[in-house]
């Protein structure tokens, strides 16, 4: 006979389930020790028929627990490839969108190797920033070249510096001034990347728990 229960329900069980199985597996006995003279086993100190009696038993609860374990994870991965959530971003199934999430989050079992969005988004920022400076860098120093060009071609006391011709050094100081390139506008595109990673991932947190707390599944 089929039970039918809520995701959220299954999950909870199945939660409690690996509990139980690692719990009962850690606590049962399946091989002791005995002597011809002695009528109870070495560790439990019990007959040997009870003992036999008791790792059958353990052994069965839990294969029994295991086997309901398998068909609740087997109803809930049925029901997560079906089921479908809407976010601003598409539209998914449930495992689709629990994948996405584990992967933008790092929890995938490429851990951070497969959040490309994240990896992405920082190679963008740290290379803009780098470049920045560069400029910045450079064309300080082209300020003090020019600012010594100057100085060199009216002299350090002279009173008529804006009477003298300087064009060979605005000339020189355009022509060698650094300029970013960048084509793509950087810095919108590592703001736009960071929403849609911060929405999205709100988003499928929330749907998914709604998902979870509406959608019922069979256990057979």
């Amino acid at each position: 006979m089929s039970e039918k229960m809520l995701v959220t329900q299954a999950l909870d069980e199945r939660d409690l389930l690996v509990k139980k199985i690692t719990d009962k597996i850690g606590k049962a006995s399946f091989v002791d020790t005995t002597k011809p003279n002695e009528d109870k086993v070495y560790e439990k100190r019990i007959s040997k028929e009870d003992y036999a009696k008791e790792a059958e038993s353990a052994y069965q609860q839990i294969m029994d627990l295991i086997e309901r374990y398998q068909k609740i994870d087997a109803a809930i991965v049925a029901s997560n490839a079906q089921t479908e959530i809407t976010t601003s971003y598409g539209t998914f199934t449930v495992a689709g969108a629990i994948s996405l999430r584990s992967r933008l989050r790092g929890a995938s079992a490429y851990e951070g190797d497969a959040d490309f969005e994240g990896r992405l988004q920082k190679k963008m920022a740290n290379e803009y920033s780098e470049r920045v400076q560069f400029c910045e860098r450079k064309n300080s120093q082209l300020q003090n070249t020019a600012e010594e060009m100057r100085l060199s071609i009216l002299g350090k006391d002279s009173k008529t510096k804006d009477e003298k011709p300087l064009s060979v050094v605005d000339a020189y100081v355009k022509e060698n001034t650094t300029e970013l390139v960048d084509p793509l506008d950087v810095k919108k595109k590592v703001e736009a990347l960071e929403e849609k990673r911060s929405t999205l991932l709100t988003e499928l947190d929330t749907q998914i728990k709604v998902s979870n707390a509406t959608t019922f599944i069979e256990v057979v």
